[in-house]
């Protein structure tokens, strides 16, 4: 008769139990269309942060918990995060350690970036981003958490890395020149299933997402055979780089002004001077079957021809300090003529540079000249 009436009860609470259950589940589905699954973003109220633990109320599915790795990831994001305050995290785990369900706050930002970004390549909006590194085949970009990548193709002809047979070290090494500066892009690709995010810095610029100049000529073009040394044009500028002038030419090829054959007079930085677009007369200097050599100085007469009649050993000049290095002081006597005056006329180096101003002019006392092989040096006139 005790097992009959146990059994009996067994049940009742059996039945009871179930529909509790039954009205526990019937709470959620009215609070959700679908029951969230792993990878769903979820809504929560942080009620507690603690011991590298944030606790976010997930009611009615109960308690969600970042920790871990995850928290120290996210530990500079939330240390401003209030309690009752709102996050959107990821679903790692529904049944994750003592019942909890695991989030990722990570994840789920990334991916409301990666929304951000697939709007910012359809609206076509322009970025001003921090170069973060350089490789042999671009740049890498840091944008609000995801790695994008600037192909060197994508560059603007002003910035695009124009080394002669396209060695790859040389690339690299003027692609290192941009890291650190910031640059006007947009995004190109955004693929958060491939992790992919591409930028253009062509496309800001408005330019062909084709290159429009190619960092070698043709194989079907031999320079030999449309250019003349001596000849003389007026070319376009298409890129300002450190050591040079890149230039288009009338038959629509590239060709290179070197640093020093622009001016007789010392240039500290070429952007200062030039702009791309600008128009310049220069000389062909040189030619090989894919290369044109320029110079704009080989228009204007040597200086330096004229200093033999002009200067003579021991005459006093006046010049103007240009610039002072552990070797001593260069001056300038006149645009193009320089002059050197060695730290050993001084005691040290620092006793020159308390003689001398840079941007000041004093009186020197020439002590020696060679025009041919265009160097003078002064000592201080006293």
């Amino acid at each position: 008769m005790k097992e009959i009436v146990a059994q009996i009860l067994a049940l009742i609470f059996y039945k009871i139990n179930m529909t509790d259950i039954n009205k526990k589940m019937e709470s959620l589905t009215k609070d959700f269309d679908e029951l969230p699954k792993v990878g769903d973003n979820i809504d929560g109220t942080v009620i507690a942060n603690d011991r590298n633990t944030l606790y976010v109320d997930l009611s009615p599915l109960g308690t969600g918990i970042i920790f871990g790795k995850e928290y120290l990831v996210i530990k500079d994001l939330i240390k401003n995060l209030p309690i009752g305050g709102e996050v959107t995290a990821k679903i790692l785990d529904l049944e994750g350690e003592n019942g909890y369900i695991e989030l990722s706050l990570k994840e789920a930002k990334q991916a409301e970036v990666w929304v951000e970004a697939q709007k910012a390549l359809a609206d076509k909006k322009v970025l001003s981003l921090s170069i973060s590194e350089a490789n042999k085949g671009g740049l890498m970009i840091n944008w609000q958490g995801l790695t994008g990548f600037l192909p060197a193709s994508q560059l603007t002809v002003a910035n695009y890395p124009k080394v002669a047979g396209g060695d790859k070290n040389r690339v690299t090494s003027e692609l290192q020149k941009l890291v650190g500066e910031k640059l006007d892009v947009q995004i190109i690709t955004a693929n958060p299933q491939e992790n992919k995010l591409v930028f253009s810095e062509k496309a800001a610029a408005g330019e062909s997402t084709s290159r429009k100049y190619s960092k070698a000529p043709r194989a079907d073009v031999n320079m030999l055979e449309r250019y003349s040394i001596g000849q003389e044009i007026e070319a376009e500028i298409a890129g300002i780089v450190d050591f040079g002038i890149f230039v288009k030419l009338p038959e629509g090829d590239e060709g290179l002004i070197h640093i020093s054959e622009i001016s007789w007079s010392l240039i500290n930085n070429l952007k200062n001077t030039f702009k791309v677009g600008d128009k310049v007369n220069a000389k062909i200097i040189e030619i090989n079957k894919e290369k044109v050599s320029l110079s704009i100085k080989a228009l204007i007469e040597n200086p330096w021809k004229a200093a033999a009649k002009k200067y003579k050993k021991d005459e006093v000049v006046k010049a103007v300090v240009i610039k002072i290095s552990e070797h001593g002081a260069l001056v300038s006597v006149e645009e193009g003529i320089y002059g050197l005056i060695h730290v050993s006329e001084f005691e040290n180096i620092d006793n020159l540079k308390e003689t001398l101003k840079l941007g000041d002019a004093y009186e020197f006392k020439i002590n020696t000249i060679d025009s041919d092989a265009e160097k003078m040096t002064l000592v201080l006139n006293k």
